[in-house]
């Protein structure tokens, strides 16, 4: 198969500068694969894991599509967990001053009132079910003028019981709109949502590259309970880059970080005890 850029795909030549600044020059099989139909606006299913590169496969026509004189919010991005709410939306606020168009994001842990200013001026809305349903239901955000509906990692969706807050946010979008419907399964209960809220979609699949030899190293050491946080800062201090360490307990992370600070080495936690803007401090430190 021959490989297309992203202006061959039919991105504008505004949203394919921005991404060559950030040296994102050749489509991923799942962006080469929806572009052309989620452009012309077409309904699509697409089977895609995490990692594969599925986001700019809907956030560049959704930038694409939005015009900034439509009502507001017209297009809406559903996504299971606060998390991959913040990454979309990180990536559509990278794409969205090309066209001149607003984005918010809106997920728990964070106050409902300091969210609602910015929904209401957004072009695209990036949201967690249970938060989106609580501003529906306030009247705090009208998604009737959604043009474009976008429900990311719906088999996560349906394993954190999401399914009831998704119907209900579901029934309040036009029915004249553009669905895309990205997961990592379409089999069973998936299979049937995606039929259920798509209207002929155009089908996709497509799957990880696998890992070329050598790409990954698996090493295991073996220490005790005196050296492993010694044996820890060696190998950190020998290598470039990021690194991430899974720890047991919340606490044990707390504890970590002081040990690793003490030693000379910066390091941050995150864990379920933190509020969300702690762990946003977190990631932003981290990166």
């Amino acid at each position: 198969m021959q490989h297309q850029s992203f202006r061959e795909l039919g991105v504008s030549s505004d949203i394919v500068g921005v991404l060559a600044n950030r040296s994102i020059t050749e489509p991923f099989p799942v962006q080469a694969l929806v572009l052309p139909d989620a452009l012309a606006g077409l309904d699509v299913l697409a089977k895609s894991p995490t990692g594969s590169g599925k986001t700019l496969a809907f956030a560049v026509p959704i930038v694409e599509r939005t015009v900034a004189t439509d009502p507001r919010p017209s297009a809406l991005v559903l996504v299971p967990t606060r998390e991959l709410a913040a990454q979309v939306t990180d990536e559509l606020e990278a794409l969205a001053p090309t066209k001149g168009l607003k984005v918010a994001a809106a997920y728990g842990g964070v106050p409902i009132g300091t969210q609602a200013k910015r929904v209401k001026g957004a072009h695209i809305l990036v949201a967690t079910p249970g938060r989106l349903q609580d501003l529906a239901e306030r009247r705090l955000v009208d998604l009737s003028h959604v043009r474009t509906f976008i429900l990311d990692e719906a088999d996560r969706m349906l394993d954190m019981g999401f399914q009831p807050q998704v119907d209900r946010i579901v029934r309040r979008l036009p029915r004249n709109r553009q669905t895309m419907f990205f997961s990592a399964t379409l089999d069973g209960e998936v299979g049937q949502l995606a039929r259920a809220y798509t209207n002929s979609p155009a089908h996709f699949e497509a799957e990880l590259s696998a890992n070329k030899p050598g790409e990954t190293e698996h090493r295991f050491v073996s220490v005790t309970t005196d050296t492993k946080v010694d044996t820890l800062v060696e190998h950190l201090r020998a290598s470039d880059g990021l690194t991430l360490v899974f720890v047991r307990t919340k606490r044990g992370a707390d504890r970590l970080v002081q040990k690793l600070g003490r030693a000379g080495v910066g390091a941050v936690a995150m864990h379920g005890d933190m509020s969300q803007r702690a762990r946003e401090r977190s990631l932003d430190r981290f990166e």
